[in-house]
């Protein structure tokens, strides 16, 4: 369907999808909000109408409680479609995205040791305040995502196979210091930390949404005007630096860029896995592997699958919701196990 529209069709397609999704977000929970009552909340919000004392308590509870939820859950998806996008273009592979590089794996262990040393973190990071939490978490992730590449990089080509054991090792080495830390911690601590390794909406607070949403702002914007370069380095280093471009300046800043985005994403909402592997993956087989459609195009698309995923998590087991990330990865893994049969059977056509 998608190959039949020009870009500009499949950006107002998805930014449709995207409006449905956020009006069902809106209206489903815990609370139920007809479009009707959502107009009435809006209108008395900006002054268009009389407020109703009767609409106190819903009002409260969409303004403080479901809106931010629906705006946080909206950023994270396309935060983690553009992430996955970059990191895929980074590598020059489809099957890469922040869970599988160690990005987000980093950036919870950054984020943890901040839960649980506490004071003694804040000593050092006093500065920051409230900022300790994302600080950590992308100097975690950053950390962890530059070690990846590292390793699997060799003569400006990035093989897939030490990739996956790379990201695996550096996995593993985050998680057990995770691991340590949930164990030496204190029991709140440590339920912190095992609850928000699964991801959630539910801490969703305007303070939160407000950072979240500035920073990816300033990254997509600048994400945006690098989809010629990404097209050029998918060719290789030597032949984007005949093009007129710095690979080394290029990995160094979409590095940087990508793990701002997810570590202060994660630091609000926790590890949500294999959104960045989905999303551009779909949008590259349903229409163009362009980086200059990929990139907002992943973005809209990644907001809108990640709130109705939302919806779901409040759908399950009513009335409990149940975490994001378990859901992310119901969706995710049996993708990226079809994404490695079929590339697997693209190498090796013969089946020897």
């Amino acid at each position: 369907m998608l190959n039949r529209l020009t870009f500009r069709q499949t950006y107002l397609l998805l930014a449709a999808l995207l409006a449905a999704a956020v009006l069902l977000s809106a209206g489903v929970g815990a609370f139920s909000f007809s479009p009707a009552t959502l107009w009435r909340y809006g209108a008395q919000e900006l002054g268009l109408a009389a407020r109703d004392p009767a609409d106190l308590l819903g009002r409260n509870v969409f303004f403080d409680l479901r809106l931010p939820r629906v705006l946080l859950s909206g950023l994270t998806g396309a935060i983690l479609g553009v992430s996955g996008t970059l990191m895929q273009g980074l590598f020059r592979n489809p099957i890469v995205e922040p869970g599988l590089a160690g990005t987000s794996a980093g950036a919870s262990l950054g984020a943890a040791a901040v839960f649980v040393l506490g004071n003694t973190t804040m000593r050092v990071l006093s500065p920051l305040g409230t900022f300790a939490v994302p600080a950590c978490a992308f100097i975690g992730g950053f950390a962890a995502t530059l070690i990846v590449y590292r390793v699997s990089s060799t003569f400006g080509k990035v093989n897939v196979f030490t990739l996956l054991l790379a990201g695996i090792a550096v996995n593993a080495v985050c998680n057990a210091g995770t691991g340590f830390l949930s164990y030496v911690a204190r029991d709140p601590q440590a339920r912190n930390i095992t609850f928000w390794n699964l991801g959630t909406f539910t801490t969703a607070e305007w303070h939160g949404v407000t950072l979240v949403g500035v920073v990816f702002l300033i990254c997509l914007a600048w994400a945006l005007r690098q989809g010629k370069a990404l097209n050029a380095l998918m060719l290789g280093e030597d032949e984007a630096a005949a093009l007129g471009i710095d690979p080394r300046r290029l990995i160094v800043r979409l590095i940087v860029l990508n793990t701002l985005m997810v570590a202060v994403d994660a630091a609000m909402v926790g590890v949500v896995a294999f959104i960045g592997l989905v999303v551009p993956h779909f949008l590259r087989m349903a229409k163009s592997s362009d980086y200059d459609f990929l990139i907002p195009a992943s973005a809209l698309f990644g907001a809108a699958l990640m709130e109705i995923i939302d919806v779901a998590a409040r759908l399950v087991i009513p009335p409990a919701e149940l975490p994001i990330g378990i859901l992310t990865a119901i969706i995710g893994a049996p993708v990226f196990l079809w994404m490695l049969l079929r590339q697997q059977a693209r190498s090796d056509p013969a089946g020897g």
